[in-house]
């Protein structure tokens, strides 16, 4: 393969990511406005949409692998390739993660804990990943360590969100005659809410992922990667 082709397919690669980051922040973005607006019609979208995502890791993988073993790249070059496969196993798993989301908003048919401001949390998590994309592009030394510190505010934000859940479960006044079906459907209610919090917390964790690969991409600093 001549040079030249070689840094185009390095070029075309670094699109193919960026273009993925887009994909799965959509498709993050479609979740949470369907949790919000209830639109079983766009977290059905996500959801049918997940296999896209998978054979597109499944392809950029596959171009990583290519590279590695045809190339045999040293210094930097190895380090963006690398960095890229482990980015891109990110982001499908964010994929996933908004696909919980979308089916958790089918699920739900009720605010039953309208105090616990998930959309707050979701856009932050949204904006991280974005902003990790951002940095990926740009190769940002000092956007990629911010996104580590807003992990660990989004971190907090969801301790204090499942905290006030489990707290008003506790509070609830359930007597003798209630429902056995209104319990379990309060108990679903929880568990899907819970859920849905762990899970924006996990979106937070793999834009943070993201953020290390890119500095030690970019600078061959590991002082993120944990």
């Amino acid at each position: 393969m001549a040079r030249e082709s070689y840094q185009e397919q390095l070029d075309q690669l670094r699109s193919d990511v960026l273009y993925m980051g887009e994909l799965v922040g959509d498709r993050l973005r479609t979740a949470l406005s369907a949790m919000e607006s209830k639109d079983d019609t766009a977290a059905m979208n996500v959801i049918e949409g997940d296999a896209e995502i998978n054979q597109l890791y499944l392809d950029l993988e596959g171009d990583c692998v290519d590279l590695l073993a045809l190339q045999q790249p040293v210094a930097s070059d190895l380090r963006f390739i690398a960095a890229s496969f482990k980015i891109i196993t990110d982001l499908e798993r964010i994929g996933d993660l908004a696909t919980n989301l979308a089916d958790y908003s089918l699920d739900a048919e009720r605010d039953v804990f309208p105090e616990v401001d998930i959309q707050s949390i979701g856009d932050e998590t949204l904006d991280m990943l974005e902003t990790a994309m951002e940095a990926f592009e740009t190769e940002d030394h000092d956007t990629c360590l911010a996104i580590a510190d807003r992990d660990e505010e989004v971190d907090e934000m969801c301790r204090k969100a499942s905290e006030a859940v489990v707290r008003d479960l506790m509070e609830r006044n359930i007597s003798n005659g209630t429902d056995d079906a209104e319990i379990e459907q309060l108990m679903n209610d929880v568990s899907r809410l819970l859920l849905t919090i762990r899970d924006l917390e996990r979106v937070g964790d793999h834009a943070t992922n993201i953020a290390a690969r890119t500095l030690y991409m970019s600078e061959g600093d590991d002082q993120l990667i944990y």
